[in-house]
Parts: structure tokens; C-alpha cells; sequence
């Protein structure tokens, strides 16, 4: 298994997180009880980067992102239109890229992806996660889309994906990154045990509500693509309800 370059040679110590933050965590819906800061970055839900500055920005009512069934406001604007999306990883992680791009392209969107050979010309770069990453066992993370635009980072942990031999398993993770990057959350937001196990822990809908999709699930969407939890190998397609929810949003 290949690690992540330790560039500070020690093991890195998760910072105490203000209840005020907690409570804002909380106020835009997501789940508080399962938050990660390091250097005033924040991950939320396993896979969600926040930073201290971005969810300042965020206020209930104008900035929580979609959930794959249920959505608000915070979306890709200006469509139709093209994301460019560079990889800066090895030939597997582009390979899979392909792969997601070509789901989402097959569904006739509002928005078109295109691999592109360098990171001018991009609106997502996918490249490797930070050191710390692995030892806070955070398998990678993207963000949500700002001022009409898409987030502009996946991060990989590479420990964690270098060995997965499952092509499609790796593009399915690349696509539920792309898929935060463009305005989706979690399908089973409001029961994360579905996919992850554990208790039951509803995250709410922060005040602001959730709209449905009309003609999918209201509770959780099995094998969707944006389920909160998945092994690195596990291949999951969008299913029938994933794509009503991707064809009415876009």
C-alpha cells in the first residue's frame, strides 16, 4: 500500500472545534456529530472540505447544497456549460475519471465534463490529498459549488486508492466527489446508517427545509452514487432515481 508523504514527520492532531462552529455545522443541515479540523479546515461527513472562511460565507436559506433528492438553491450556474476537469494522478486515476465523466455525460445534462491535459484550462482539479489525510482516515474530500461555479478540488488519498483494482469501484468514487463538486449531498442525509452503519443520525435539513425531487425516494436510495458510505471497490451506476434527480436539477 503506498502512504502519504508525512512532510512534517509527526503525527498530526485534530484541533478542538468551537461550539459556535458546531452550531452553524448543524444550522446548514449537515451532520455536526461527525466533523474532522485540522489548520482550520473542516471535513464534514466523511468527504465534505469546508474551510473556517467558506462556511462563514454559508447562511441557511441561500447556501445549503443539493442532496441528491431533495434540493435548495446552490447550484451550477450558467448552463449549458462545459467543466473541464484536469487529473494530476497516475494513468488509473485518469482512467477511471473517463469513466465518471462518460456517466454523466450519457444523461444529456445541462452540463457537459471534458478531460483536459493541464490544470489552466480547468474548473475541477483532481490530485492527491494532503499528508494528514490518511492518518485522520479520511479517504478524500471535494466541496460544494460557490458563485455559480463548481468546487474546484477533488483530493484522493492515495494509500487509500492506489491498490483498489476495481476500475469502475474507483470511478464511482471519482463521480460522488464530482458529484459534492456540482451541488449534491448524501442521499441518506437523513439516515447515515443506511450505508454507513452505526446509529441512526438524522442530519436534518437545518432550518431551511428540503425540497423533494418529484419522482424519487423521500428515505434512502439504495446503490445510489451518493450514498455517505462505500467500499473503494464497490461499483454503484447511477441508478433509475439517480438519474431523475440529475436530469431535473440539470
Amino acid at each position: 500500500m503506498v502512504f502519504q508523504e508525512n512532510s512534517e514527520n509527526q503525527t498530526p492532531e485534530l484541533e478542538e472545534i468551537p461550539s459556535g462552529v458546531l452550531a452553524k455545522i448543524a444550522d446548514l443541515g449537515f451532520n455536526a456529530t461527525e466533523v474532522k479540523m485540522y489548520k482550520g479546515e473542516l471535513i464534514i461527513e466523511g468527504d465534505i472540505r469546508i474551510t473556517l472562511d467558506e462556511l462563514d460565507q454559508m447562511s441557511p436559506g441561500n447556501s445549503l447544497p443539493v442532496e441528491e433528492h431533495y434540493h435548495t438553491d446552490n447550484l451550477v450556474t450558467g448552463t449549458p456549460r462545459t467543466i473541464n476537469v484536469y487529473v494530476n494522478m497516475p494513468q488509473k486515476y485518469r482512467d477511471a475519471t473517463d469513466i465518471a465523466i462518460t456517466r454523466y455525460n450519457t444523461e444529456g445534462l445541462n452540463l457537459t465534463f471534458n478531460r483536459v491535459g493541464s490544470s489552466g484550462q480547468a474548473d475541477i482539479i483532481i490530485r492527491a490529498s494532503p499528508w494528514y489525510y490518511y492518518f485522520f482516515g479520511i479517504l478524500g474530500s471535494a466541496g460544494f459549488p460557490s458563485s455559480g461555479n463548481p468546487h474546484g478540488t477533488i483530493l484522493m488519498t492515495r494509500a487509500y486508492y492506489d491498490n483498489v483494482s476495481n476500475i469502475n469501484g474507483l470511478a464511482t468514487t471519482i463521480a460522488h466527489e464530482m458529484g459534492h463538486c456540482i451541488g449534491f449531498r448524501h442521499t441518506d442525509y437523513m439516515d447515515r446508517s443506511y450505508s454507513c452503519g452505526g446509529s441512526s443520525d438524522n442530519e436534518g435539513d437545518g432550518g431551511v427545509g428540503a425540497n423533494h425531487i418529484p419522482g424519487t425516494p423521500t428515505g434512502p436510495s439504495a446503490s445510489s452514487w451518493m450514498l455517505a458510505c462505500g467500499s473503494p471497490e464497490g461499483d454503484r451506476p447511477f441508478t433509475a432515481d439517480d438519474k431523475t434527480a440529475l436530469g431535473y436539477v440539470y
